[in-house]
């Protein structure tokens, strides 16, 4: 009686979200995840694979330094996990190639069949 028709017919009705609106409520987060992933997920893929090389290319003679700061050469390097390093003259411990954290000197190879 005191409603008009068309203010009572817009007032039932659900307004609808076309494709356009849609993807203006998500691009903020899109652009979030594609910030997040530029500057931190892919930097650090990258460091994580340059680690991965140079834990692998450790070989006996390398100057390495261990997760926990110890300072030392490597001795025995083999295929596996395990390496030895001296850290002092005559004392050697056995490392994971996971605990080392950096390696300061690459040496070239030893070749302990020199021929005579």
């Amino acid at each position: 009686m005191f409603v008009t028709p068309a203010f009572a017919q817009a007032a039932g009705a659900a307004p609808s979200m076309g494709a356009g609106d849609l993807l203006i409520q998500f691009a903020p987060i899109l652009l979030l995840v594609v910030i997040f992933w530029l500057l931190i997920f892919r930097p650090q893929q990258k460091r994580m694979k340059a680690h991965q090389a140079m834990l692998s290319a450790i070989s006996r003679g390398d100057t390495v330094v261990t997760t926990g700061g110890l300072v030392g050469k490597v001795t025995k390097a083999v295929d596996g996990e395990d390496l030895e390093v001296e850290i002092a003259q005559g004392t050697r411990v056995k490392v994971t190639r996971g605990g080392i954290s950096d390696v300061r000197s690459k040496s070239a190879p030893v070749n302990d069949n020199k021929a005579s």
